[in-house]
């Protein structure tokens, strides 16, 4: 066989060694590249190159467990589709099946259980157990962990629930100074108001507000902040309501801190003659029945539920404040007759700041409506401004569900304003109170949250809407609120349990209602008795021994409220306060009501 290459090198010719020739030639590829091909190949190349770059870094990124890219859909498809498996997702398969086994299984008395996940961990390398071994004992670290946690978060909610409804002691120091000095200082008891002003506590061209309150120094900042904000003050007029045991602390407070030229009246209810048993025989019942006494006076973490969420937990502590069977908090559906020549009146609750000039709200139109409020069921705070009927009432009970529509919008308390005289035309007092029974025939079972869900419904259809701008809520349990909407609104409300005087107040928004009590100076004769607030504003102490009563002192720092309290060791065998027009008498001399000297009650 012989071959023979052209000149051109471009084929071959084969012939074999007969002299036969066999015409069988092979072309030859040529020997250069044009330059058209060479371009659209460094162009091809120049585009998949950075391509194949990114899909390399995406599949190094995102690991063996991911597959966003083809490359890693590969990896993971590839071993099946030849018939191979892939050892991690066994071993993952084989967990996930002891997992589900030991979820059913009773955890082994006395078993170890690691405290840390260190602990967890070396505990498991130095045992060499295996895979079901080391699945009980994680089912049983997160089991404990768990009710670790839900322990402490209801211990921390009792704990808040506690300081909540409690009393501090500034506040319980300041009304039993304020009491002595009614007993002792002619000036604290004089007239509210005097009697040339009586006539106006009826004048209707007056703006009249009523505020319910046993906490002097939360009332107080409401009528300070009040009588402040007002275009008018002149022509303000306050109701201040209180019980029977806080009247002489009210008293003296607004007798030696007076708030001209608004005119201030202070009354307790037992000075009402209309607040009879035989007209409101519902709340005589709702105060002494054992029941409800118990509910709210007794153990209230007795039964908790640890699987509910906090939220709930914390909902239901606070519906079991003592505040919600005291009288103090039903009055406003007694406003027509306690006001019987009263027109129109603004209600506030005492955890409240007025901001603005509240004067307008007397030219709203209610539309022949009793209460102007602010609904609760929208707004930009989807957690305080998302409140229907479903959130206060019972609807798995029948009587609810026939009655209500879980889906009805809920509206505000704490700034009210109330038309008296629509409000004398209708029956929500009956309504109110026969909710009231209801409630109490079915175990307290209706609702929660104390007086608001039966004035919801004592009030359907006589609620005019008015402005959110009026009322902002939530300051005390929103601690996300929005300074910027809290420095606009007329009236901020902090309902919840942080409030503004209590040491779990939210230390951002407690500034807009501490800055009324720091930034008053008492120049009336008071001064000598509680002392100017910018010396009692300091940060030195906070005493809680009542062993040391007599020297006893809290101070406001960060908000806290902190009072000046060397109270009875001065009350109480002192020298007559004849600079504050005492009338000489010995305050152990004194005697209101022919009981027992003060000295008697000693140190508590």
């Amino acid at each position: 066989m012989q071959l023979r290459f052209s000149p051109s090198m471009r084929s071959i010719t084969i012939s074999s060694s007969n002299g036969f020739l066999d015409f069988m030639k092979i072309k030859v590829a040529a020997r250069h590249v044009s330059s058209r091909t060479f371009f659209h190949s460094v162009l091809i190349l120049a585009f998949l190159l950075p391509f194949v770059f990114i899909l390399t870094a995406v599949v190094t990124l995102e690991g063996v467990n991911k597959c966003s890219s083809l490359d890693c859909l590969g990896r993971r498809l590839g071993p099946r589709l030849l018939g191979r498996t892939d050892d991690s997702m066994r071993l993952v398969k084989d967990l996930y099946k002891i997992l589900n086994q030991v979820m059913s299984e009773e955890i082994p008395d006395g078993l170890k259980v690691p405290t840390s996940f260190s602990e967890f961990v070396s505990e498991m390398k130095n045992g060499q157990y295996d895979a079901k071994t080391f699945a009980i004992m994680l089912k049983t670290t997160m089991e404990k962990l768990e009710k670790e946690a839900r322990e402490s978060k209801l211990a921390e909610l009792t704990y808040k629930h506690f300081v909540a409804t409690s009393i501090p002691k500034g506040i319980h120091c300041l009304s039993l100074r304020l009491t002595d000095e009614y007993s002792s200082n002619a000036l604290a008891r004089k007239q509210l108001p005097p009697p040339e002003l009586l006539p106006l506590l009826s004048d209707n061209s007056y703006f009249h507000f009523v505020l319910a309150s046993d906490n002097i120094l939360a009332a107080s900042v409401v009528v300070t902040s009040t009588v402040r904000s007002s275009l008018n003050p002149e022509k303000v007029v306050f109701h201040v309501i209180t019980d029977k045991k806080t009247y002489a602390a009210m008293h003296s407070w607004f007798a030696l801190n007076p708030l001209s030229p608004a005119i201030v009246e202070v009354k307790g209810v037992h000075q009402f003659d209309w607040l009879t048993r035989e007209n409101v025989p519902v709340l005589e019942a709702v105060e002494k029945h054992h029941m409800i006494r118990t509910y709210y006076h007794g153990n209230h973490i007795a039964g908790a539920n640890l699987s509910e969420s906090p939220r709930l937990l914390a909902s239901k502590l606070q519906a079991r404040s003592p505040k919600y069977i005291s009288i103090l908090n039903h009055l406003r559906i007694y406003l027509p007759e306690l006001f019987p020549n009263l027109d129109k009146v603004v209600f506030l609750d005492d955890d409240v700041v007025i901001q603005r000039d509240l004067s307008p709200l007397w030219d709203i139109d209610l539309e022949g409506k009793v209460n102007g409020a602010v609904e609760t069921c929208r707004g930009k705070d989807e957690w305080v401004m998302s409140k229907c009927f479903k959130n206060y009432f019972n609807f798995s009970n029948p009587l609810i569900a026939k009655s209500l529509n879980s889906d009805e919008c809920a509206w505000a308390y704490g700034m009210n304003i109330f038309d008296l005289r629509a409000w004398r035309k209708t029956n929500i007092r009956d309504i109110y109170h026969h909710w009231l029974k209801e409630n109490l025939n079915s175990n307290l079972t209706l609702w929660k949250l104390g007086t608001l869900p039966p004035a919801l419904i004592a009030f359907r259809g006589n609620v005019h809407p008015i402005d959110p701008s009026w009322h902002m809520l939530g300051l005390g349990y929103q601690n996300k609120t929005d300074l910027e909407n809290v420095r606009k609104a007329a009236v901020i409300h902090y309902n919840g349990q942080s409030k503004p005087w209590l040491e779990i107040a939210f230390k951002h928004l407690q500034p807009f209602w501490t800055k009324f009590p720091k930034e008053n100076k008492w120049k009336s004769s008071a001064s000598r008795v509680l002392g100017d607030w910018n010396e009692m504003v300091r940060a030195d102490s906070l005493t809680t021994d009542f062993d040391d009563f007599e020297n006893s002192e809290i101070a406001l720092y960060n908000g806290e409220i902190l009072f000046m309290c060397s109270v009875l060791k001065q009350g109480i065998g002192r020298e007559p306060l004849k600079d504050f027009g005492g009338n000489g008498r010995n305050p152990d001399q004194f005697n209101m009501q022919g009981e027992k000297p003060m000295k008697d009650f000693g140190r508590f």
